[in-house]
């Protein structure tokens, strides 16, 4: 490789076609549309195509409010394929994934899983040794299979589907 993206891109197992990077608020529209139809058209198991949890669920999701997400101690990055944004993640710097939705036309493709990996090594590098999230019965096993462990129900939130999960980020020796 001749430059140090290339050599990151090299070890960071991110498959053929996939750019991650940092998203700026002139990606709100796209970070809008993914979260939305990820929700509705992927998260069926969770909302049961209830309008009113619909709309709950995606309320906060347009660009207005989204601009209002990149603040200092949080993090959102996207995952493009295809010249296209595919999959959005979150984090906040203290140790909590936030958000992590992959838009229904790239399921499958493994944007879900580097964007993943991507945000576990971001809080690495930010001091933590252990990340928390809050996923959804759509996502649970997508997040068992990438290591992490299930510890019960989300407290803040009183949802039946939502549950609270955790992983360690040391170093497997």
């Amino acid at each position: 490789m001749q430059n140090k993206r290339g050599i990151s891109q090299a070890f960071s197992n991110v498959p053929e076609g996939i750019a991650l990077r940092p998203a700026t608020v002139f990606d709100v529209f796209d970070i809008s549309r993914v979260l939305i139809r990820s929700i509705t058209q992927l998260c069926v198991a969770d909302h049961n195509n209830d309008p009113d949890h619909l709309e709950q669920w995606t309320a906060n999701k347009d660009p207005a409010t989204i601009r209002g997400w990149f603040k200092p101690g949080s993090q959102i990055w996207l995952a493009e394929r295809e010249g296209r944004v595919a999959a959005v993640g979150g984090l906040f710097e203290t140790g909590k994934i936030t958000l992590l939705y992959v838009d229904p036309d790239h399921v499958g493709s493994g944007v879900g899983a580097a964007l993943l990996n991507r945000l576990e090594r971001q809080l690495t590098a930010c001091g933590c040794t252990e990340v928390h999230l809050d996923g959804t019965k759509t996502a649970r096993e997508f997040y068992l299979r990438h290591g992490w462990k299930a510890t019960g129900q989300c407290s803040d939130r009183q949802d039946l589907s939502c549950f609270a999960m955790r992983k360690s980020l040391h170093p497997q020796g």
